[in-house]
């Protein structure tokens, strides 16, 4: 079973980095990075567009991710029961879509096949895969507004 989510404003959730950042805890580790638990969210524009997803561990270790709502409006996968467990919620207001972005020269893309989902409230994470769905792992990114 699963349920449908749509993805929530970023800026809603984080507080400005002036004022210090939360720390999210990745409840799965992201595919790849076993050693890296624990990250902050670095806004690195004024507009909430654009941020680092980065590592405690290793500040070096850092991943530019956006909010899908202003690039992909429709975007709103099923999340399964299995990351909510993980997440340790039901409830889907309570969570937050990032993805992953891959910034090109000629292009700009986003990986929604595979976005990390945030629980606001508990800071828990995790990537998740959303195998079946047909979303991209390289979906061009327009700005909708």
């Amino acid at each position: 079973m699963s349920t449908r989510t749509a993805s929530r404003p970023i800026e809603a959730t984080m507080i400005d980095p002036s004022l210090g950042l939360p720390t999210i805890s990745m409840a799965v580790p992201m595919p790849g990075f076993p050693a890296h638990r624990e990250f902050v969210l670095v806004r690195l524009n004024d507009d909430g567009l654009l941020y680092a997803f980065t590592s405690i561990q290793d500040p070096e270790l850092r991943f530019l991710v956006a909010p899908p709502e202003p690039f992909f409006p429709d975007y709103a996968p099923e999340i399964e029961n299995e990351v909510f467990a993980a997440l340790n919620t039901k409830d889907p207001d309570r969570l937050l879509l990032m993805t992953v972005i891959t910034a090109g020269v000629d292009e700009t893309t986003a990986n929604l096949l595979a976005p990390i989902v945030l629980d606001r409230d508990s800071m828990r994470a995790m990537q998740v895969v959303l195998s079946g769905s047909g979303y991209p792992v390289r979906a061009i990114m327009h700005r909708a507004y």
